[in-house]
This record gives structure tokens, C-alpha cells and sequence, in this order.
């Protein structure tokens, strides 16, 4: 793999970018592997990264049924934050960000990290409350969060309306060091790094079942043929419940879908991303101008990757309250990704019933900001069988009662 630097541009330049490799291979699978990781988005990925770079085991294949990065992993509105109640959940979103600040060093790959601050908005009494409450628990689990009032938030987003007519800004949880990434580039940065292991990315792949023998996990068949594994990952976001009924068993999840859009792009206006869950939207503007826009999830469950009208008519009222300035800009496009979501809005980072066989599932709709942590621990969980960032999200918490309730922290209402 040629290393990325300034002076590789500009020698690339003087032989008219003749001499650029490509970034990843695009290998036939082979007939055996140790590890087969079931989906090629950010997740998955970074899990095989981290077995790796981590413990050695690069004998992995990455099986994708469509394209690199194609699912939720280049539909999402690239967030960054570990500002989470609970303890579990702040352990791995914060290792998540800290390992987004040194990932471009990492991969030799620019995934365009902005640490530009992320503001969610108290916008009634009982919001205030919530918020003050997470700044104290991130003060005890060494998370750098603060609560400000409305004159601070006032300071950071100009644009913002403080007095609406419904909601009016009563403060902000704020993180200084959260912020945003490009999510293709994340993706792509993960995939070339595996590839320089010798590890094999299998596009155009689908599963179509999961071989076992007396309880235990020996290979997937496919549309490129049957493969075989020693261990199985299945990472594959709103089609978890698909693969896991493949594998002889069930999960406690949902899949609906999560939709967002952007607006032409225009001058710099708004250098933080804004998170209003009362209202039900977030914004952040992209380095090309463009405001990112978000909101909650569809209220029914579904498989669509598009748009809808009632979508864009909620979550673009609800904003246009607190940012009045966006009423005159134009739609440029818009979109939709699947999500799973469980019942306590935590994600599922666990073993399963069927041995040798791995799930991260249930990441709703904070998983990307998550990407870097998810794969350090599942990989930690695949190579040794425990790891601590991941024992608090098993499957048998649902069974034993043992809730990760995030439902407020997640940051928009479902």
C-alpha cells in the first residue's frame, strides 16, 4: 500500500496521477476463512481493522451484498458525540470520538474529522433538567461536556432564533470536541487499511444462509458459493433480523427507516451542529456549503432508502422555527437509510447463541459517531471472547432486565 502524503500528491502531479493503485482489492472469495465479518459498512469494517492491527488475525474476508459503504454508513449525517447518560454507553462513545481524533494519522487517510462542537438544545423545563443531569453523570465518567445557557448558545450559532414562537432556547448541553466526519471516507480509510493486511472485501456478495454443525458456527453459503469460517460477525444494520433468523435465532429489534436531507449549498453561516429534539430535527453545514438535515424516525416499521414528503414537511417546520433563515433555501436532495432500533435505544454488541457467531446490531440512529469504538470492542470480543466496552450490551439483558435505557441521550425522539 503507497503511502498518502503531500509529496505523493504532488509527485502524482508531475506524472499526471498515472502511478495511483487502487485503494482496495476486489478479491474471489476463498473456499475458507478464520473470520467472516457480514457487512462492509463503517461497523463491520472497522471491526476487521482492529482484529488486525490488534491481534493479528488477518485471515478475515468482508462480505458486502452490495456496495462498500452503500448502506446506512454513507446515509447518515455524520454526527460525533459520546455525550451519553449512562455509564456503558459514554465508555464507548467516547472511545469512539477519541479514536475519530487521531483516525486520519491511523489510516493514512483523510476522514476529514471536525471537532467543531455539537449544542443539544433544552428547549422546556423538563429538557434542562435531562441535560443538566448528563453534564453531571459526563463529569463523573471523565466525558467533557457543559451545560450552557441561551446567551452562550446565542454566541455559537448566530443564526439561531433564541425566542420561538412555541419553543424558545433555554440552554444547551454543549461538547466542545465533538463534531462531524466524512462518512465515505471513513468507510474507504477502514477498507484500504484491511486490504493493505491482506484481508479480502467481497462486494456484490449476499448471503443467503448460515451453515452450523452441533451448535456451532462453520460457514455462510452465498451468491459467490459457500465460504467457510471459523468465527462469524454478522454487522449489518436494519437487515440484523434477517441474518440472525439465518443463524437459528432472534434479536428484540425493529427496522424503520431514518430520513435526511440537505439544502443548496450557501456561504458559512453555522460552524457547530445543532440538535433540537424537542422541535425533532439537527443541522450542521458540510465544508461545501450544504445544511445537513435530520430529524426522527419514520413512525411505522419499513425497508424504504427513500424520502418521503410528510418528512420533509415535519422535520423542515420544526427547524424553521428555531432557524428562521432556512425557510428561503431550496431542497437539493434527499434520502433515507434503515435503522434498528431495541427497546432500551442501546445497541447490541454481543455473542449469540450459536457458537462462534457475533452480533452488532441496534444501533438506531447514533451509529456512525459510534464506528471506531464498535469495532475496537467487538474485535476485542471476537479475538478473546470478552472486551469491556462490550459486556453491558449483550442480548441477555433483555432477558434479565438490564436496561441501557438512552432513549433521551439518543437526541431525537422515536
Amino acid at each position: 500500500m503507497k503511502h498518502y502524503s503531500a509529496f505523493a500528491v504532488a509527485r502524482e502531479a508531475l506524472r499526471y496521477h498515472t502511478g495511483w493503485e487502487r485503494a482496495w482489492r476486489s478479491p474471489e472469495p476463498k473456499k475458507k476463512y478464520d473470520v467472516i465479518i457480514v457487512g462492509a459498512g463503517g461497523h463491520g469494517l472497522a471491526t476487521a481493522y482492529y482484529l488486525g492491527k490488534n491481534y493479528g488475525i488477518q485471515n478475515v474476508a468482508v462480505i458486502e451484498k452490495g456496495w462498500l459503504g452503500g448502506g446506512n454508513t454513507g446515509r447518515n449525517t455524520t454526527i460525533i458525540r459520546s455525550n451519553y447518560l449512562q455509564d456503558p454507553s459514554a465508555a464507548l462513545y467516547e472511545k469512539a470520538r477519541g479514536l475519530y481524533e487521531d483516525l486520519s494519522q491511523d489510516l493514512n487517510y483523510n476522514v476529514m474529522f471536525s471537532p467543531r462542537g455539537v449544542i443539544m438544545l433544552a428547549q422546556t423545563q423538563h429538557e434542562i433538567r435531562g441535560y443538566q443531569r448528563t453534564a453531571h453523570a459526563n463529569a463523573l465518567q471523565g466525558v467533557k461536556t457543559e451545560w450552557i445557557g441561551p446567551e452562550r448558545v446565542k454566541q455559537l450559532v448566530p443564526i439561531i432564533n433564541l425566542d420561538g414562537p412555541r419553543y424558545p432556547v433555554l440552554g444547551g448541553l454543549w461538547q466542545e470536541r465533538g463534531g462531524t466526519a466524512r462518512h465515505d471516507a471513513v468507510a474507504w480509510g477502514y477498507a484500504r487499511a484491511c486490504s493493505a493486511m491482506g484481508m479480502d472485501i467481497i462486494q456484490q456478495c449476499e448471503v443467503t444462509g448460515v451453515r452450523s454443525d452441533n451448535g456451532r458456527v462453520v460457514g455462510v453459503d452465498t451468491t459467490k458459493g459457500a465460504i467457510d469460517c471459523e468465527k462469524l460477525g454478522i454487522v449489518v444494520a436494519g437487515h440484523s433480523g434477517q441474518l440472525a433468523e439465518m443463524a437459528g435465532f432472534r434479536l428484540p429489534l425493529e427496522a424503520v427507516a431514518l430520513q435526511a436531507l440537505v439544502s443548496e449549498p450557501i456561504k458559512p453561516c453555522m460552524d457547530v451542529v445543532v440538535m433540537a429534539n424537542t422541535v425533532h430535527g439537527y443541522m450542521s453545514q458540510s465544508d461545501k456549503g450544504e445544511m445537513v438535515i435530520g430529524g426522527g424516525t419514520d413512525a411505522y416499521n419499513n425497508f424504504t432508502q427513500r424520502g418521503s414528503f410528510h418528512h420533509i414537511e415535519e422535520t423542515v417546520r420544526a427547524l424553521v422555527e428555531t432557524f428562521p433563515m432556512i425557510s428561503r433555501l431550496k431542497m437539493l436532495r434527499q434520502w433515507g437509510g434503515i435503522v434498528d432500533m431495541t427497546g432500551d435505544r442501546s445497541p447490541i454488541l454481543s455473542k449469540t447463541p450459536l457458537q462462534g457467531c457475533f452480533i452488532n446490531a441496534g444501533w438506531g440512529t447514533g451509529g456512525f459517531k459510534a464506528i471506531p469504538g464498535s469495532g475496537w470492542g467487538m474485535a476485542q470480543l471476537m479475538a478473546t471472547g470478552h472486551s469491556p466496552l462490550t459486556e453491558a450490551f449483550t442480548l441477555d439483558r433483555f432477558k434479565e432486565g438490564r436496561f441501557i435505557d438512552e432513549s433521551v441521550a439518543a437526541g431525537v425522539a422515536h
